[in-house]
């Protein structure tokens, strides 16, 4: 046990079906070690699971979660450590059947294929072959309505599944990795894309399938769900087991501590705000509403830095996308330095003054075939030539300005943007955002996935362009990412729920993020 790590037991947890502590627990990961590369993903992590528990694994972003899983799914064999089932040693790797008869994932992104209908996805590759080993579809659509009835899912399985809403996916998959014979199901954050009624009706399935000898590992950014429908919680952070203990047992402070490893933690370094109010603001967004968020209203102003901060589902990615255009919101007003931008258009929105660095670089950040001088002047052709010629030498000067500015590490500005490591590439990404100087800087995540020094580095070219007169809006979940904000918004289940002062402790803002009431 490393220093700083504890377990809080026993852990006692009734099993709904009348099983006791007694028997081998469901499933038992000791000593994991799984290395990428560089990096390694879990260090010596460990998990017990109790027969009819529903227990809860939280952590902050990079806290080994999902790498778990991956293991406990057999998707990944560890490099080091155990895992057992019931006492008995995990299957094989090759083995699916056998993985599938002892665990399941219910995913966040739903696996069930849209054009199929429930009963063909419910028994996917196991259609029993009628006579002359033909299909028969009846038979099939007679099994999919026992597996149904006999798991409460209130669904039709003649249904086409694209036509089912998440919740009703969740119960169809749910079933599914029932009919297998596992009663070892892990739910992967199944709550961020449901409303209040929803989360509630899952939670009465989740507790009449504990009754009915189900074991549950629940995975969610909302801690306040964990004290809700857990028994136990295990908190893993940096790669490695923190604690285990009862629910009832693990005060909400305790449990955001141990999440961010201390209980207050300095900020990145003091930072003198250069907002001034009496500029035109640099955003002004009034009761905006979306798919996923609803009466966001607050400002940015000029040389200011707005952190927009929320768990995942939290809606902060979706307002942060529709300031610049990638989205069109269904009601409200955002203005940009004044300006009105059509919504729902990105030309619109760096006509009117934004730069944009988004979430997925590899995605939407660059063409990683194309030069690095053409992925940062992409969005300046008016600086580069006119009446549609650009000039190679104009895109060079340009380009060369950037590459110093930014520091990119390359021979010189005709190397394609993949040959980079992933901070340079970052780096290209936010020159782009910067090549108009932008009156507005929107920053999703903007530090995803880069090393330490590339980190350092972008954050204080945010906090310098700041300097200028550039407002900026920063929305992410990572903690270094909000330090220099002169202020955080918090957004929680699609609302803005509070707005947090410079000077905030790293558990207050999780807290928050999580939608914990530390007083509660």
């Amino acid at each position: 046990m490393s220093d700083g790590e504890r377990v809080v037991g026993p852990v006692p947890v009734p099993a709904g079906d009348g099983r006791t502590l007694t028997d081998p627990p469901v499933v038992e990961a000791t000593g994991i070690v799984k290395r990428f590369g560089p990096t390694v993903a879990l260090n010596g992590a460990r998990i017990t699971i109790r027969p009819g528990e529903t227990h809860a694994l939280v952590g902050r972003n990079g806290a080994g979660k999902s790498t778990l899983v991956s293991v406990l799914t057999g998707l990944q064999a560890p490099d080091e450590g155990t895992v057992t089932f019931a006492g008995s040693p995990a299957p094989r790797q090759a083995d699916r059947d056998a993985w599938r008869r002892r665990v399941a994932c219910v995913y966040q992104k739903s696996t069930i294929i849209p054009t199929l209908t429930v009963a063909e996805n419910l028994f996917l590759n196991r259609y029993a072959p009628g006579r002359g080993r033909l299909i028969s579809w009846g038979d099939v659509r007679r099994r999919a309505e026992e597996l149904l009835a006999t798991w409460s899912v209130d669904v039709d399985p003649r249904t086409p599944a694209g036509d089912l809403d998440v919740e009703q996916r969740q119960f169809v998959e749910i079933a599914r990795a029932l009919s297998f014979g596992a009663r070892f199901i892990i739910l992967d954050e199944p709550t961020a894309q449901l409303d209040g009624a929803a989360i509630n009706r899952l939670f009465d399935r989740i507790r009449d399938l504990q009754d009915q000898g189900v074991t549950f590992l629940f995975i969610s950014h909302h801690l306040q769900e964990v004290y809700e429908i857990c028994d136990t919680v295990t908190v893993f952070r940096d790669a490695r087991h923190i604690v285990t203990a009862p629910v009832t047992e693990f005060p909400r402070g305790e449990l955001v501590a141990a999440m961010t490893g201390e209980a207050a933690a300095t900020r990145r370094g003091e930072r003198v705000s250069t907002a001034d109010p009496g500029a035109t603001a640099a955003l002004s967004v009034c009761g905006l509403s979306g798919a996923t968020y609803g009466g966001v209203t607050f400002r940015v102003a000029a040389g200011e830095i707005v952190g927009l901060a929320g768990a995942a589902g939290s809606g902060r990615t979706e307002v942060a996308e529709t300031v610049v255009g990638l989205r069109a919101a269904d009601g409200g007003e955002l203005e940009i330095a004044g300006h009105r931008p059509r919504p729902g258009s990105v030309p619109a929105a760096l006509a009117a003054g934004a730069g944009f660095v988004p979430q997925d670089r590899h995605h939407q950040g660059f063409v990683p075939d194309m030069s690095i001088a053409d992925n940062a002047t992409l969005s300046v052709p008016g600086r580069i030539g006119s009446n549609g010629f650009l000039s190679r030498a104009r895109r060079d000067r340009l380009a060369a300005s950037m590459i110093e500015k930014l520091a990119i590490k390359t021979p010189g500005p005709d190397l394609p943007v993949s040959a980079l490591s992933g901070g340079n590439q970052q780096k290209v990404v936010m020159a782009r955002a910067l090549a108009d100087d932008p009156r507005l800087l929107v920053l999703i995540n903007p530090t995803a996935g880069v090393d330490v020094r590339s980190k350092e580095f972008l954050l204080g070219k945010v906090e310098e362009t700041a300097r200028t007169g550039t407002g900026v809006l920063v929305a992410s979940d990572e903690l270094d990412d909000l330090r220099m904000c002169d202020r955080v918004l918090v957004m929680f289940q699609g609302r803005v729920t509070s707005e947090i002062a410079r000077g905030w402790h790293d558990h207050d803002l999780v807290a928050a993020m999580e939608g914990v009431d530390l007083n509660a």
